[in-house]
């Protein structure tokens, strides 16, 4: 019978955070996979656990995955843990657990901190629906692409960034979404020096400008406004069977033309063309 892989959410600032069933898991694990075996020695030498570990990070490559799933395969049990935070959000993780599922191997999830539900929280931005966006793309032109597919999102979005990138960041999104565009800079979240900021993507663009960024940060930026659809009338309709009819258009052509555009009845719109 397989063994489980566990999905382990570490503090992400605040060792307090660490819950008790979260220690237990780590605990109970035959062994450890961590995105930095340092970084997770120093949380099993706080917790006064001790564990194999196995590394496994976007850079590890297939063969540590493989090496993972087969002693899951084998019977054994694994916590998979990243610096900070949920596993497999934004994270290499999501590639195991999706093997795992391919294979029939247990995954179980055991809740605790992330960064991005933490920000949104405390945001003040529309909660009800949203989309998570992680990290940007270095290459110029994904990252543009990226944006432009954003450009008419109605719920909040959520992205993660590192401080040497911010201000770069920041700009590109005012320049895509509107320097008035809402958002929630959030900061170091749990850490002693947490900042949540309210303000509009050109303030905190220009603000970032003159102020060197510290700390890992979650933007939460307002969606965008929906935009009233204006009613289409039989005038709107007149003008176009004009504009078609001048391109060349017979009448009854246009007509029809016009009433498949804009969603107008074809009879009632020739009727009107007829008695003007």
């Amino acid at each position: 019978m397989s063994g489980t892989l566990y999905l382990v959410p570490t503090p992400i600032g605040n060792l307090g955070d660490i819950s008790r069933r979260m220690a237990e898991t780590l605990e109970q694990a035959d062994f450890i996979a961590a995105e930095d075996t340092r970084v997770t020695a120093k949380l099993l030498n706080h917790l006064g656990i001790k564990k194999p570990m196995a590394s496994y990070h976007r850079h590890s490559g297939e063969a540590a995955g493989r090496a993972i799933l087969n002693r899951l395969q084998d019977g054994e049990s694994c916590a998979l843990v990243t610096d900070a935070g949920t596993p497999a959000i934004s994270d290499p993780g999501e590639e195991l657990v999706a093997q795992c599922v391919q294979l029939g191997i247990p995954v179980c999830a055991i809740p605790g901190p992330c960064a991005l539900i933490t920000a949104l929280a405390v945001s003040g931005q529309p909660t009800g629906r949203f989309t998570f966006e992680g990290f940007l793309a270095m290459n110029k032109k994904n990252r543009k692409a990226h944006l432009e597919s954003l450009r008419g999102e109605g719920r909040t979005m959520i992205f993660y960034e590192a401080p040497h990138k911010l201000t770069a960041t920041l700009q590109d999104l005012a320049d895509a979404f509107g320097p008035d565009r809402p958002v929630s800079l959030c900061r170091e979240l749990t850490k002693l020096h947490e900042e949540i900021m309210h303000t509009t993507l050109g303030q905190a663009a220009a603000w970032y400008q003159e102020n060197t960024p510290k700390g890992e940060f979650v933007l939460v930026v307002r969606g965008a406004e929906p935009v009233e659809e204006q009613e289409i009338t039989l005038e709107d309709g007149l003008l176009l069977v004009d504009r078609l009819r001048g391109e060349g258009l017979s009448l009854r052509d246009a007509v029809k033309r016009a009433a498949k555009e804009l969603g107008l009845s074809r009879n009632q719109l020739y009727d009107a063309a007829v008695g003007k």
